[in-house]
Formats: C-alpha cells, sequence, structure tokens
C-alpha cells in the first residue's frame, strides 16, 4: 500500500515538518502545557489553543509565522477509543501558523510542498475538500496546484467552517485527505468513508468577523491555523492498517501484551481493542503526570484518574493480575522522551502516581466487578434492559466505582445504566465517598502481625514537634519485610517515634519526607495499626536499610491547613449544638488538607437562616482568639467536665482533652491551633441529608476559604460578563431567562403535539379492519411523548380499535406505544405486555396499562420488523 513511500519514524515525522517550515521563516515554539492557559477549557485540546488569545485579538504575535508540534488531550469520544482506526484520547497535532502574513494561496502551496514533495505522497492519491462557498480556495487547488476540479470536494459549513464561538474570529476550511484504496475509481469519492480515506491536513482560513446577528465582515489581518496529525501521518507513511501499530504507540502496546503473555498480531479483535486502549491511555497519563495533573475526583485530576482506571480495569481483561502500569510506562516515557524531555525528568512521579493509583483501584475494582456481576445476572434474569441507577450509586458511593465504568461494562453485557436515577441518588448523598481512605494494606498488616514481637510501639511526637529523628524498625515493600530499599521503590516505614499524625478521629495522616545521608523518601500518607505509624512513602533519592536513623519532617503547610480544619469542625459542632439542637450529635467526620465535612444526628434540613447563623457563630469564635487547652485526665473526670466525646474513636481510662474555654470541649487525639484567630476564616459549602435522619455539612477554612471564594469570584464575573449583568443583577436576568425558556419549550411541546397530530390523520388511511375492530400499526417519527398523543388520538378517531406506533427520535434511539380499547383487551391483549414483547426486538423493553403503553429499545434498524411483527401478532389474536 505505502511501500513507495519514505519509511520515516514519528519522530522523523515531526523534525521533518517543524524543519520544512522553518526554512520558509517560521519560528519553531515548543509545545504548550496540557494545561492551558485558557480558562474556558480543562485541557489543550488543538494545537491553535496556545495562539487563541492572537486570533482573538486579545494579545499582539511575537512572530509573524509560527510552526509547532503541540499536545493535545480530548476525551469526548473516549467510547471510539481501540474501536476504530484513529480515535485518540492523546494526539499530537504538527501545524504552521501565519498571525496577519500569508494567507489562503502560500498555506494551499505549502501544504501541498510538504505532502508531494517531502513526504512523497502520490499527487494521484490526494482528495482535497474546501468550504462550499470559498471559490478562492477552490480556484487556488485547481489552477495553481493543479488538481482535477473533480478531485475537489466542496463540503458544508458543519465540516469545512472553522469558528472560535457563536461569535467572533471565524473562516473556511480545507483539508487534504489520503486515499488508500485508488482502484475503487474516482467515480463516488466518498470522504465520509474513512476505511479508503484519511484526513491528514486541515488548513483553516480566518478572514472573518461573526457578529451577534451572524453577519461575516472580513477581518483586517487574516490569518492561518493548520493541523496535520501526527499518528495519522505516521499511519500513512508506515503502511500500517491503524494509528496504535505506529511506533508512537505500538512499542507502548507491546509492553502491555509482553505483561499479559499474549502477541498483538495473533490475538482477537475484544483483546486487541484492550491493548490499544492501554497504549493509548498510557501515553496520555504520562503526558499529563509530567504536565503537573494529579489524580483526584474532580477536574483535570478525574480525567486522569478515569484514564488509569481504564487502563487498569483492560488490562484485567487481558489476564494481568499483578501490577502492569509501571512497566507499560517506562516504555511510553522512552517513546516520547527525545521530543518531550520532561517525562524523563519526571518519571518518579509518573511511576508514583500511576502506582498508587493502580494499587488503590485494584481494590475497587474486585469489590465493584463482583456485585456488578450479581446485579447484572439480576437484571438478565428478570429480562430487563437497564441496571437502576440506585444499584449504579450503590457501586460508586460504596466502592468508588465510576459511573462511566459501570456503562462500559453494562454495554458489553447489551444492558443500559439509569443515568437519571444515578443523579437523583447522587442529590441524597453527595460525595460520600469522596475523600475517604483506604484502610492499610492486608499484606501488610500480615506482616506487622509477624513482627510485633521484636518492635516497640511508635511514640507520636507531633503534638509538639514538628520534625526529629526516628530509627526504622520494619521496613516493607508491597506488603514484604525487607532489609533494603532502593530509590523508585514504593515502600511502609515503621519507626520507633515520629512527628507524623497517622490518620484517626477523622483526621488524614500527614505528608512529608523521611531523609538521611542521600536519601530521600517522600511520604504521601500515614496509617495506624495497632500501636505501629505505618509510613507510606516512595523513595526518591538513596538507598534506605533496616535499622537506619532517619530524619521525618512532617510537610508543614498541609498540617497547618489539616489543624485548621480539626478545630474548625469543634467549633462547628458547638455552634450546631447552640443554633439548633443541644442534643445535636456527631455521626462521622472527615479532616483533610482542603475541607472538613461533618456528618451529625438531625431528623430535618437545616434553613438558611441557621446556616448563616452558624457560619457566622464559628468565624465570631475565630475573630475572638480562643486559646487552646490540652490536658489528658481520666475519662470519668473528662465527662464529668462536660467533654464531647468524637464519634467512633476508641477510648481508654486516660484521655485526652482539647479545651477552647467557653466555646468548646472535645476528647480527641487529633492535631489543633493553639489559637482559633490560626483558623483565619470558616464557610459553609453545603449542608444535605445522607440518610434518614442523617445530615452532612461540607465547608473549607483558613486558605482554603480564599481558594473556594476566588473560584466564585471567577463563575460570578464570568456569568455577569456573559449576560451583560452586574452581579447583584444575576439573580433576577437568570430567572427572566429560566422564564423566557419554560415559555419556549411549552410553545415547542405544543407546537411538536399539533405537528404530531396533523401527521398522524394522514396514517388513519392505513387502518385494516378485523371484524368490528381497526387496527394500525405504523411509523412516525416524532418524539416520544408526541407519539403518546398521536397514539391516544388516532384510538379515539378509530372508535373500537388497536393502534401501534413507532419512531426513531435520535440516532440508537427506539420509541414505541401501544393503545387498545376496551374490546381489544377483552380478547385478552394487553397494551403493557404486548408492547413490551415488541420492544425486545429492538433490544429495549418497557410496559404501562392494559389500555396504553410505551416502550423503547437501542436499535433503530429494527423498528419495520417490529412494527412488523406487531400488525402480524394483532391480527392474528383478533382474528381468533
Amino acid at each position: 500500500m505505502a511501500s513507495s513511500l519514505p519509511s520515516l519514524s514519528g519522530a522523523e515525522i515531526r523534525q521533518t515538518f517543524l524543519d520544512f517550515y522553518q526554512q520558509r521563516s517560521h519560528k519553531i515554539l515548543p509545545s504548550a502545557s496540557l494545561i492551558p492557559e485558557d480558562p474556558t477549557v480543562l485541557l489543550t485540546i488543538a494545537g491553535m489553543l496556545p495562539f487563541k488569545p492572537i486570533f482573538l485579538g486579545q494579545r499582539a504575535a511575537e512572530v509573524p509565522r509560527a510552526t509547532t508540534s503541540q499536545k493535545c488531550i480530548r476525551t469526548n469520544d473516549i467510547e471510539n477509543v481501540g474501536r476504530t482506526a484513529r480515535h485518540h484520547t492523546f494526539f499530537e497535532m504538527l501545524g504552521n501558523f501565519s498571525f496577519g502574513d500569508y494567507f489562503k494561496e502560500e498555506a494551499i502551496a505549502y501544504a501541498w510542498e510538504l505532502s508531494t514533495k517531502v513526504f512523497q505522497l502520490p499527487p494521484e492519491r490526494l482528495v482535497v475538500s474546501v468550504f462550499r462557498d470559498d471559490d478562492e480556495a477552490f480556484a487556488i487547488w485547481r489552477d495553481r496546484i493543479g488538481i482535477p476540479a473533480y478531485r475537489i470536494q466542496p463540503m458544508g459549513e458543519e465540516d469545512n467552517f472553522w469558528k472560535s464561538g457563536p461569535t467572533g474570529p471565524c473562516g473556511p476550511c480545507s483539508e487534504i485527505y489520503y486515499d488508500f484504496h485508488p482502484e475503487l475509481g474516482d467515480e463516488t469519492l466518498d470522504l465520509e468513508d474513512d476505511t479508503r480515506f484519511i484526513e491528514f491536513y486541515n488548513l483553516v482560513f480566518m478572514q472573518y468577523n461573526r457578529d451577534a446577528e451572524g453577519n461575516l465582515t472580513p477581518l483586517q489581518n487574516q490569518n492561518i491555523d493548520t493541523g496535520m496529525g501526527l499518528e495519522r501521518m505516521a499511519q500513512i507513511l508506515q503502511g500500517v492498517p491503524n494509528n496504535y501499530e505506529t511506533d508512537l504507540i505500538f512499542p507502548i502496546i507491546e509492553a502491555a501484551a509482553n505483561c499479559a503473555g499474549i502477541e498483538y498480531h495473533q490475538s482477537d479483535e475484544k483483546t486487541k481493542v484492550s491493548l490499544k486502549v492501554i497504549g493509548d491511555h498510557v501515553r496520555a497519563v504520562v503526558h499529563l503526570i509530567s504536565d503537573g495533573v494529579s489524580a483526584s475526583n474532580i477536574g483535570r485530576g478525574y480525567i486522569l484518574r478515569r484514564l488509569i482506571r481504564r487502563v487498569v480495569r483492560h488490562g484485567r481483561l487481558l489476564g494481568i493480575t499483578e501490577l502492569f502500569t509501571e512497566k507499560v510506562a517506562e516504555v511510553a516515557i522512552a517513546v516520547s522522551e527525545s521530543a518531550y524531555p520532561n517525562v524523563r525528568e519526571r518519571e518518579t512521579l509518573i511511576k508514583s502516581q500511576l502506582q498508587q493509583e493502580e494499587s488503590r483501584f485494584l481494590t475497587t475494582l474486585e469489590r465493584g466487578e463482583k456485585l456488578l456481576q450479581e446485579i447484572v445476572e439480576k437484571v438478565l434474569k428478570a429480562s430487563k434492559t437497564e441496571i437502576a441507577g440506585e444499584d449504579a450509586f450503590k457501586l460508586y458511593d460504596t466502592y468508588g466505582f465510576p459511573l462511566e465504568l459501570t456503562m462500559e461494562i453494562a454495554e458489553e453485557q447489551g444492558l443500559t445504566v439509569d443515568e437519571e436515577g444515578f443523579e437523583a441518588a447522587m442529590q441524597q448523598q453527595i460525595e460520600t465517598s469522596q475523600g475517604a481512605h483506604e484502610t492499610i494494606d492486608l499484606m501488610v498488616q500480615g506482616s506487622l502481625d509477624q513482627l510485633a514481637d521484636h518492635i516497640h510501639p511508635t511514640q507520636f511526637t507531633g503534638y509538639t514537634e514538628r520534625s526529629g529523628m526516628g530509627q526504622i524498625q520494619a521496613l516493607l515493600v508491597e506488603g514484604k519485610s525487607v532489609d533494603v530499599a532502593e530509590a523508585g521503590m514504593p515502600v511502609q516505614i515503621v519507626l520507633d517515634k515520629t512527628p507524623f499524625y497517622a490518620e484517626s478521629g477523622g483526621q488524614v495522616g500527614d505528608r512529608g519526607y523521611l531523609s538521611g545521608s542521600n536519601l530521600l523518601i517522600r511520604i504521601e500518607d500515614v496509617q495506624k495499626e495497632s500501636d505501629f505509624f505505618v509510613h507510606f512513602g516512595r523513595i526518591e533519592r538513596g538507598t534506605v536499610t533496616l535499622g537506619d536513623s532517619v530524619t521525618a519532617q512532617i510537610d508543614r503547610a498541609c498540617r497547618m491547613r489539616a489543624q485548621a480544619n480539626h478545630t474548625a469542625t469543634h467549633l462547628l459542632q458547638a455552634a450546631l449544638k447552640k443554633i439548633v439542637d443541644p442534643d445535636i450529635g456527631q455521626a462521622g467526620s472527615l479532616v483533610n488538607f482542603d475541607r472538613l465535612r461533618f456528618d451529625f444526628n438531625c431528623p430535618r434540613a437545616l434553613t438558611a437562616q441557621e446556616l448563616d447563623q452558624i457560619e457566622e457563630q464559628v468565624n465570631t469564635w475565630i475573630s475572638e482568639s480562643h486559646c487552646s487547652e490540652v490536658q489528658i485526665m481520666s475519662l470519668n473526670e473528662a465527662k464529668d467536665k462536660g467533654a464531647t466525646a468524637m464519634f467512633g474513636e476508641k477510648y481508654g481510662d486516660t484521655v485526652r482533652v482539647v479545651d477552647y474555654p467557653g466555646v468548646s470541649m472535645e476528647l480527641c487525639g487529633g492535631t489543633h491551633v493553639q489559637n482559633t484567630a490560626e483558623i483565619g476564616l470558616f464557610k459553609i459549602i453545603s449542608e444535605t441529608g445522607i440518610s434518614a435522619g442523617v445530615r452532612r455539612i461540607e465547608a473549607v477554612s483558613g486558605a482554603a476559604v480564599r481558594e473556594y471564594l476566588q473560584v466564585r469570584d471567577a463563575v460570578v464575573r464570568e456569568l455577569g460578563d456573559r449576560f451583560k449583568a452586574k452581579p447583584e443583577e444575576l439573580v433576577e436576568r437568570v430567572t427572566s431567562l429560566q422564564t423566557e425558556l419554560k415559555a419556549t419549550q411549552k410553545e415547542l411541546e405544543k407546537v411538536q403535539g399539533e405537528l404530531a397530530i396533523a401527521k398522524s390523520d394522514q396514517l388513519l388511511s392505513q387502518a385494516e379492519s378485523v371484524g368490528d375492530i381497526q387496527v394500525l400499526v405504523a411509523q412516525l417519527d416524532v418524539d416520544a411523548n408526541s407519539l403518546k398523543t398521536a397514539a391516544e388520538r388516532l384510538l379515539q378517531k378509530l372508535g373500537d380499535g388497536a393502534v401501534v406506533l413507532g419512531s426513531i427520535p435520535e440516532a440508537h434511539k427506539v420509541s414505541l406505544v401501544a393503545a387498545f380499547s376496551k374490546s381489544v383487551n377483552q380478547k385478552g391483549l394487553q397494551a403493557g405486555k404486548f408492547i413490551g414483547q415488541i420492544a425486545k426486538i429492538c433490544g429495549g423493553g418497557g410496559g404501562g396499562r392494559p389500555n396504553l403503553a410505551q416502550a423503547g429499545g437501542r436499535d433503530p434498524s429494527q423498528l419495520s420488523t417490529a412494527l412488523a411483527t406487531a400488525k402480524t401478532q394483532l391480527m392474528e389474536s383478533l382474528n381468533q
């Protein structure tokens, strides 16, 4: 197919592109980070994104011409990754840009020269597209370049017109396609046929400004923005059947295949899909982490976590049972480091995050997959096609199983998930699993049990010290006791004494470092098991040996934030008792570095006024600068003094009492501020119910309040700019828009109903008689509500009859409705049971009342068969 083409590596293609444009006065600029400066997007999704301010006229160009190889991430069609030849989450976009310098003629000439002279693509294998109204580009391709007119395909605005938004700079596009099968001839050049054509170069001619009315006026400075997909050009030049088998991705796939003990080319299609997903996602993950994204449950962090979890799950599908992401990431780093050296520089960080996320998710996966399989079996046994939203939420809430993963596994079984039901359950218990920490690894516990007779309980010095010396009493790697561990290894360490707080009483464990001569261990978490404090970390430099003495240094900033949140939790409980009910009791808590969460017994939701009073009371106590008094006393003495016990805490005969006189006195082993003024500020974020009689307040304090308010302020400013309103006018403006929208929706529904009635009346002539009963089975493509209205109206007009209607309201969706008169019911036919069976033909189900019922399906191609079956069954049943 491509044997006559130059066989260039991905790195050579990238460099050839950049060199070509550098020789034509373009300045080579480095790839921007995947974390964009543009606050309107989470990740860098296109090669032009770093230049968007220039194209929008917000910033002057530093050079008239530029060329880049830009890293990009897109996850909008993640489900297609591995299933098609060219869908990716991570990809590189080679681009050349002109900022008011050259325009169409030069851009087209450069693109053609690069494609045909440098990359030596045969001109007879290239087809170009232009915007249907762009006669200028059409003429350049035909007259200047010499492409036959029939190989220049005009396309519509959806495909070949670029815009930055509803208003602003925009312009037509022209694309170059490579033809893999020229032997099929030129009679029907269908560029939508991606088995034959691949679009590899897109030229955007930014020449207009579009105003609010949609009018186009020429820009004073016309710009060029182009993009050549590196992976696509590699597929062409390397003569492989898809992007995944190029040298940019295939080495990563081979590494995954080796971990699974399989061979890619001898595998079935399902196995290849899993390998491709791993190859694509690991590449994305490596670059995301190297650019500063950390796994979390929100924003960019959630995208990263989702990609890692998909990698792990597909690894399990391949039969990989051991930790493997680090091994595969090493290959991804090696493939990328020549162009992006930062991936090698941050190798330790990349592997550390992968190992941590993989370990945690494997536990989640084992639990969740077992429960999900039980749910799937229950649904299939009941002949249903949808997993209940409550079941999907239970997986998410109890096991941290992402909704997307549940939906993906369900789809493999031919099932769907009730997303609306999931969201409803989410509202009842917002983020109940967020912030939860895995318990100590059972392998670690087993090793500690064996060592318990030989080591002493850990002495905690962190109430008064932030650093100190400690001797390593136990050293474990992946839960197994070892004598020595080296750089890069994840370790669990028990010291004889430590300033690190171990997670307990709702407060998370400290972060920080253990250090020695040429030794540095980053500690990410500390867990308490029996009387031992287990430090979980990774060796960043040097070698550690059992028995070594190390300096333990906590992260002071994290400790300050945690203890501010912990004290704020005590103040919150005191305010609740004072303002709402003195009998309120704690039902759970979480205190971490970013926020606090407090669960309490209360039979009702708090009013907005009560929440304002609670927040004001806490901030008043903060401003009053109450000093802490910490005492050790007997449990009985503490109770006599009126100290409040912390939920879930086990107390011995002697207890620690944290007292802010006149405000709060609690039994608590956590760390706290010495003076309430250190907290700074306190802000309630939400108050929700999480179960019968239990409420939850989430809040922030200290520096986190400023961060929270900055986000809120940015949102208010953005809304103000969009709605052209002052902050105090936003509520009124949004209310007005909602009213307008509701009115418009009602009008639309009315019009749709009238249209459905008009269409349905035309179907009356198709009714057939079975004795005195009229039977009408037909397709009427309207929405589900209008379909129901039409069926009821048709039955009313027919009088005594049976009406079955079907529609395809949108792609991959079928709607069905049955309306039966009483005499039809008397013959043993019920609308609910009847339409439910018919819907199965379309891969769905449903039901309803004997006289009226609706159903749905997922396979529109079977609608005609389903309707024909419905008609046959009705006629036979009514003839009996």
